[in-house]
Parts: structure tokens; sequence; C-alpha cells
């Protein structure tokens, strides 16, 4: 049970660690429902002293950094591969690679991430129809502005069993990213030549 002589900064830390395991181990991606879920499971009001996403993210760092030393580096590795194959298939789009395949936060159950650029998103259906790719189609929320966000669509696949999200935006956003849902800053972003030279290094 929770102390009342816990101070809110350590219970906000347990939270982080607590959602940071479950991200890296159980395959939530959704830092919001992983604090809920992990402040639950310490007997904490969900709507209390939840860390922010940013101290979400510094734990999962640590938490890889202490007991995935090997295994995340490898897997990491290998989504930034399957990333750059997709981006070649995908270059028609100028496809760019965001989340955490990009930031280097991936865990075994990470999806690949791209946003792809076309004033017709039926276009990108076609492509993969037409080289027999099953896939599904979805919409993914952004946050384009402080207080705004907008549903834009995505198709869902799979590449050596590894799960890969398109994200479809109007053209003239390949030079106003979008907000990032950790920090709300622009969002990450790596184009082929940039993600080539990031698995060179």
């Amino acid at each position: 049970m929770p102390s009342q002589h816990r101070s809110a900064q350590k219970i906000r830390m347990e939270i982080a660690q607590a959602a940071a395991r479950m991200i890296a181990v159980d395959g939530i991606n959704d830092y919001f429902a992983a604090k809920k879920k992990a402040a639950l499971q310490l007997g904490v009001s969900p709507g209390r002293n939840l860390p922010t996403n940013g101290e979400i993210e510094q734990a999962l760092s640590d938490y890889q950094g202490l007991f995935q030393t090997d295994s995340q580096p490898r897997q990491l590795r290998r989504l930034r591969t399957i990333a750059l194959d997709a981006m070649r298939f995908l270059k028609d789009f100028s496809p760019l690679l965001t989340g955490p395949v990009l930031t280097g936060s991936a865990t075994l159950h990470s999806e690949v991430c791209l946003h792809l650029f076309c004033d017709e998103p039926e276009r990108v259906g076609f492509l993969l129809e037409e080289n027999g790719i099953p896939y599904r189609l979805g919409n993914r929320t952004l946050r384009k502005t402080r207080h705004e966000y907008v549903d834009y669509p995505a198709c869902h696949f799979l590449l050596e069993d590894t799960p890969l999200l398109l994200i479809i935006l109007p053209e003239i956003h390949i030079r106003a990213a979008l907000l990032s849902p950790v920090d709300g800053k622009p969002m990450k972003r790596a184009n082929l030549k940039e993600l080539q030279r990031m698995l060179q290094s």
C-alpha cells in the first residue's frame, strides 16, 4: 500500500519505472495507458502524481540500459534495417522515419512508424496491393499544434513479422513536423539518407 509519507516525486518515479517495465517487457506502447496501469498496480490514484511522458521515456532508457544492454541494441538495429527496406520501397512518397525506432527507445514490441507524403492517400494502398501486400486501413491522431489534433489516414502491415505503420500526410507537412506526443516539441524525423548514416555509424 502507498505510504502517505512518500513524496509526490518518489511516487512519480515509482510509477515511471513500473510503466517503463510494462513498455519494455509487456508490449504496452501507449505511455498514458502504461502509467495509468502502473499507478493502479502501485495503489496510487491514476488521477494524481502521474509522471510526464518525458519521465516515462527516461525511465525506459534507464531500464533498457540496465536490463537489456545486449538485446535492445540488436533489436533496434533490426528494426532500423527493416525501416530502411520499407523506405526504399516507398521512396515515391518521401518517407520519414519517426517514433521509438528513430529515437532509440524501441522495444521488442515496437512498430516501425513512417510518415508518407501524398495528397492522394489511396495511392499508397494501390502500391501495396500491386505488390501483394495485405494491409489494414485506419486512422492515426497526431498533434498538429499545441491545442489541435488531427486524424490522418494510416496503413498497417507486416514486414518480416514486424508491424509497420504508414501515416499518410498532405505533402505540405514534409517541411512542417507535427508535435511529439512525448514532449510536445516538433517530432524527430529522419529521411532515407539520414537513416543509412545511422546504420553505418
